[in-house]
């Protein structure tokens, strides 16, 4: 392990701890994380098409789905992959995972007679007698 905390595997490949990586968020250093892996962008900020900001807003985190949102063409991620310093250690990789969104809304198994039989029988009740009111005033 060297002084900062990295450590090389066996490919060569620096890996960085979570916290080393959240450590580079200041105007002297600009760390992201992209698909695990590090880039280190302070020297692109200025150049950066979407603004500085962007970037410093990732910066010591995981931009992993804001840079895939934007929809970042070829030559941008040829151009990212010169800034590639590393990557998360695979010990931290668990903590930058988010659990899977589910676009189901759960049901409530145990359904009640309230909401089962009472609200549409009122519910039908009040259409009907609404129904006869309205026929019965056009005689």
């Amino acid at each position: 392990m060297s002084e900062k905390g990295e450590q090389k595997s066996s490919g060569g490949v620096k890996y960085y701890r979570l916290s080393e990586i959240q450590e580079q968020n200041t105007f002297k250093s600009t760390w992201i994380i992209i698909h695990n892996k590090v880039y280190d962008v302070t020297k692109f900020l200025e150049e950066h098409p979407g603004g500085e900001e962007v970037l410093r807003e990732q910066a010591g985190g995981n931009a992993t789905e804001s840079f895939e949102d934007v929809g970042h063409s070829t030559d941008a991620r040829e151009m990212a992959g010169d800034m590639v310093i590393g990557e998360v250690h695979p010990d931290d990789r668990h903590k930058l995972e988010k659990p899977a969104e589910s676009l189901l809304t759960p049901v409530n198994e145990e359904s009640s007679w309230w909401s089962s039989l009472v609200i549409p029988g009122l519910v039908a009740t009040i259409i009907t007698l609404l129904y006869r009111i309205i026929t019965s005033e056009s005689d």
